[in-house]
This record gives C-alpha cells, structure tokens and sequence, in this order.
C-alpha cells in the first residue's frame, strides 16, 4: 500500500517507533529512523521486511536538527510522505517539584519537535495532494494522571496541534491524527515492572497486576505491533475522512 513512500518515524530505535517503523515497512514504504542507543539493530530488523532504511540522529529537542533531519530524509528518498511524531520522555514528580529543566525538555522533545518536524513536511505533502501526519499522543493527552505535568500538558498539547493541522489540511489529500496508547510494554514500562515488584517483594505478574490495574481495565498491555496496524489503517485510503482524531487504544483507560 505504500509501495514507493516514505515514512519518518521520530524515536524509533525501540518500542513503539519501531514498532510503526516495521508496520509500514511491511507495507512498502521506505523508512527514516531516528533516536538514540542501537542503530544497526533496527535498521537491520527493517531491512529484513524488505525496506529500504536510512537513519538520522537528530536530538528532537533541537529545531536546527531537526530540520537537518528533514532535509536528509528528502535527500534520501524525495520527500516524507509519512510522518511519524513518536519522540518522547517522561519526568515524574509533584509540580512543586517539578525541575524547570525538566519540564523544558519534555515540552521540546513532546510537542515542540513534532511541531517542527510538520511544518517542515507540510509544504511537500501538500505539494503532492498526499501525506499523513501520525501523532503518537497518550492516553495522557485526553486525561491527566498526578505527578506527570508535564507530560500530561505536552500530550495535551499534541491533541491540540493535531486538530489544528487537521483543520488547515481538510481540503487537501493530507491529513493529520493522534494515536493515545495506554499501557504499552515497551522496555522502558518493563523497568518500571521490574523496579514495583522489586521495591514491593512482588512478583513481575503481580507487580504488572498492580500496574495496570490501576488504569486499564483490560488488564492486558497494548503493543507496538498493535499501533503499527492501526499507522496502517491511518495510511489507507479507508481512512482518507479521519481527520483530527484522537485514537485511544488504552484497554477502556479514558472510558471511566
């Protein structure tokens, strides 16, 4: 379905950006990953689905590097046809609490950057009559759990722009959604697995009992792979009419 495009994915040298790498790797597109830890891995697990891969280390906090990434991904390939926002952080703590620099950075690397990263893809795609922008939100961007400010206004904010970049594209062959993951058992939620039943004597199940029974009622984790299948269905031509959608795939979490 995607035989001859190209999808960047931000963060995507692990859990779910590789995830959605693969997914539309799977469907023809050649692939741009990004982030940071190991390369050659992803690139070759790509590789191996039969896609062309290429890789940019652009720190998504930073604009100039960025747009470096953006130009590279054009230089590669023509142009993003398919853009994947994924890049993200997390920092927990009380707002009175809350590092200036902490929430500095979560805002840059959350929002900011796929602020950036579209504005730059906007004028091909349009261009073109044809592009997706995919958001990976959170179930934190529709509604807020405590110690987590700035995540929860950052994925907020990625609703927002969403919905904004949908409307100015509505007309066009380009359209602009956010995918809102819950739990989703990537290596990073797996620490935190590891640090409650080692802090609390439990387990590894119960410790993953605990976890998600205090938010998801489906007391089962989303996957990558999952959220790799429905980046598909928003590159199908069934989803030609989804258009500044917030896609909750939080085993009923926002339901409650």
């Amino acid at each position: 379905m995607l035989k001859g495009k190209t999808a960047l994915v931000t963060g995507s040298t692990s859990g779910i950006g590789l995830g959605i790498a693969k997914a539309l790797a799977k469907q023809g597109a050649n692939i741009v990953l990004n982030g940071f830890g190991d390369i050659e891995g992803p690139k070759a697990q790509v590789r191996a689905l039969g896609a062309n891969v290429a890789y940019h280390g652009a720190d998504m906090s930073k604009p100039s590097e960025i747009e470096e990434m953006m130009k590279f991904a054009a230089a590669q390939f023509g142009r993003v046809d398919v853009l994947v926002n994924n890049a993200g952080i997390q920092h927990v703590a009380p707002v009175e609490d809350f590092a200036p620099e902490k929430w500095d950075a979560i805002i840059a690397i959350n929002l900011s950057s796929a602020f950036h990263a579209s504005r730059l893809a906007l004028p091909a795609m349009k261009a073109a009559n044809w592009g997706r922008i995919i958001n990976l939100a959170s179930v934190h961007g529709l509604v807020a759990s405590a110690q987590k400010a700035g995540y929860v206004a950052a994925k907020h904010g990625l609703v927002g722009l969403t919905k904004v970049i949908a409307l100015e594209t509505a007309t066009t062959g380009v359209t602009c959604n956010a995918i809102c993951p819950g739990w989703v058992l990537t290596p990073l939620v797996q620490q935190q697995v590891d640090a409650k039943a080692a802090a609390n004597g439990w387990s590894n199940e119960e410790a993953t009992r605990q976890l998600l029974g205090e938010k998801e009622p489906s007391m089962q984790f989303t996957t990558p792979e999952e959220l790799g299948e429905l980046a598909v269905f928003l590159c199908s031509p069934a989803a030609n009419n989804v258009r500044g959608v917030a896609w909750n795939m939080d085993g009923g979490w926002a339901a409650q």
